[in-house]
């Protein structure tokens, strides 16, 4: 196994070319450019190709339920919901955009493993890392899902070996980890200062170089448990690409590409919208504008991720000049094509008011051939994880949306509150009055429709880990009344919720409402929150369920890290699956009305 990635990657695609500053060499570069590209004009630039992606999150097989489609506006100023994503199609949308092109290079902006769905979860994300090879994925940043289960199994992912505690899964077989480059530069080490992992790759190919520059958000720590960022401390990302950019100029390196596992909040959520109407960049918010705005003019694109949005939008740098700033939803529902323009004798890429052609998000569509070596990969982690997938859980009696549904409440969420309150009510399992759940841990929606042989309305294993595949162990915690009401207004102020607002899922009796036509704190009409129809009481103290992630102040919650009196309880899967379990085909279980949070617009 070799010692480093840069060693897995594959020669033929990328060509390191070492020429001596010398006449002769000038000869040398002259005769490896196309024809006419050493004269002056359009002749001495070459376009690249920029195909990226972001937030995979190890979606191999077709998402379900509206997690399943992205939104597409229509010329008539209407929108539709088109099917799209599943690895299998994504890899024939990836290399039918790569066709003529002479110099194409595949980048994702973090967020490839992690919360992933049973087929790669249940084996740690190796079938995600073997499937993203063969995509010919050339480099990526991490993303705070990366360190889900610590930085130990991260360079695992990358270097390979098997599971220390679970071994290899196919006989004679040994994972080789990625044939790619993960990026790190501002996730440094606490006792060293060091990067955990490289800072910057530099792609070649003929007399073309390109840099890229790998980040991922300085609030990861504030959305991943505390167990997996230990020892590490997560820095600025604009300090951090623009001492980069400088090294990386230093280098001789001038075309930069930064990749930034952090993102916008564009004004539609059509993966179609122009989010350069009426200017340059005006209709997208959230973090990434003022990371666009202040990272260096030497870095010549962002490619973005985190927030699941699409957009393509044009943030002038620091200088003035125009500059791409892209994200492709997620779960492989779309893939971005930015065309470069590389100068073959300044060495950079040449930056138009109006780029032509514009970056575009294309979706992945589900009406074309799926690629033979990734049905084949599926087909056999799917025989590995049959005996556990398929086995059915429970019964319900419609769909139940969640992650895919874009609403403060959803009924998922409130199915699985229900469920950790239910797991923990009894005095000897903590005595739950109420449970409490975070709205990213919901990672898809259970779908009526058989997805196989176990037919409508049967959730199986499978199913179930998809929506819950973290194994977070649930707490039951003393909180206060008002520390409880404090929890609340957190969803919508502070830092990190202020501007994207996170609203918890709660238990059936907890109620309140958010009037979303004020502004942070006081979007909480505070005499309106009860328990079981009794207001609460500030001075009280109360039983609350909630899962490790949201008790360790997950998600901008640092009123819930004040707890007193935890009790570890089961993990929120195994909670999920016995409440699925009371279920029968004679009685299975109705979407939740989602009528706890009453919402003011």
């Amino acid at each position: 196994m070799s010692a480093t990635p840069q060693r897995h990657r594959r020669t033929r695609r990328l060509t390191l070319i070492a020429v001596a500053v010398t006449a002769a060499s000038g000869a040398m570069v002259a005769a490896a450019l196309p024809a006419g590209a050493a004269g002056a004009g359009k002749n001495r630039t070459v376009d690249v190709q920029l195909l990226s992606f972001n937030d995979f999150h190890g979606t191999l097989e077709a998402p379900q339920g509206s997690s399943g489609t992205v939104t597409e506006r229509q010329a008539d100023g209407t929108t539709k919901a088109v099917p799209a994503g599943g690895v299998e199609y994504l890899a024939t949308s990836l290399r039918e955009a790569r066709k003529g092109k002479k110099y194409s290079v595949t980048a994702a902006a973090g967020d490839m493993i992690g919360g992933s769905p049973m087929l790669s979860g249940l084996f740690h994300d190796e079938p995600t890392i073997e499937a993203l090879n063969k995509l010919d994925l050339d480099v990526t940043s991490v993303g705070n899902h990366e360190f889900d289960e610590g930085r130990a199994e991260l360079r695992r992912m990358v270097y390979g070996g098997c599971h220390p505690d679970e071994g290899c899964y196919e006989m004679g077989k040994e994972f080789t980890g990625s044939e790619f480059p993960y990026l790190a530069a501002n996730v440094t080490d606490e006792k060293t200062k060091r990067p955990m992992m490289s800072p910057t790759f530099v792609w070649k190919k003929g007399p073309v170089k390109i840099g890229f520059i790998g980040v991922t958000l300085e609030g990861t720590p504030d959305v991943v448990t505390a167990e997996g960022v230990k020892g590490l401390k997560f820095n600025d990302e604009v300090e951090t690409i623009n001492k980069y950019a400088a090294e990386l100029n230093k280098q001789g390196v001038k075309s930069i590409v930064a990749l930034i596992h952090e993102g916008g909040l564009p004004a539609s959520g059509a993966y179609n919208y122009d989010c350069n109407v009426p200017g340059a960049g005006a209709g997208i918010s959230g973090a990434i504008v003022d990371i666009a705005k202040n990272v260096d003019a030497k870095v010549d694109a962002l490619v973005t991720g985190h927030t699941h949005q699409a957009y393509a939008c044009n943030i002038p740098d620091p200088a003035g000049n125009p500059r791409t700033v892209t994200s492709a939803s997620s779960l492989g529902r779309l893939f971005t094509e930015t065309t470069l323009k590389y100068d073959l004798k300044t060495k950079d890429i040449v930056r138009t008011a109006v780029s032509s052609p514009a970056p575009v998000n294309k979706v992945v569509t589900r009406d074309v051939a799926k690629a033979p070596d990734m049905t084949e990969l599926i087909n056999r982690w799917q025989t590995l994880a049959a005996p556990i997938a398929n086995r059915p859980m429970g019964y319900i009696a419609g769909d139940i949306p969640g992650r895919g549904l874009d609403a403060p409440e959803k009924p998922l969420g409130d199915l699985i509150a229900d469920a950790q309150l239910e797991a923990t009510a009894a005095a000897d399992k903590g005595g739950a009055q109420l449970a409490l759940m975070n709205p990213g841990g919901i990672r898809s929606d259970l779908a009526f429709k058989a997805a196989g042989e176990e037919g409508d309305g049967v959730v199986t294993y499978g199913e179930s880990y998809t929506v819950q595949p973290f194994n977070n162990m649930l707490n039951v915690v003393d909180l206060t009344g008002a520390q409880l009401i404090t929890a609340l207004q957190q969803q919508v102020s502070g830092p990190l919720n202020g501007a994207s607002p996170k609203i918890l899922q709660v238990s059936k009796g907890f109620t309140y409402t958010l009037d979303m036509t004020k502004s942070g704190a006081d979007r909480i009409v505070v005499d309106s929150v009860r328990l079981n129809g009794a207001p609460i009481d500030p001075a009280k103290t109360y039983r609350v369920v909630m899962n490790e992630f949201l008790a360790g102040g997950g998600d901008g919650f640092g009123v819930l890290k004040e707890h007193k009196n935890k009790l570890v309880g089961i993990s929120d899967l195994d909670a999920f699956n016995a409440y699925l379990g009371k279920s029968t085909p004679a009685s299975p279980i109705a979407p939740p009305a989602a009528n706890r949070i009453t919402v003011v617009k």
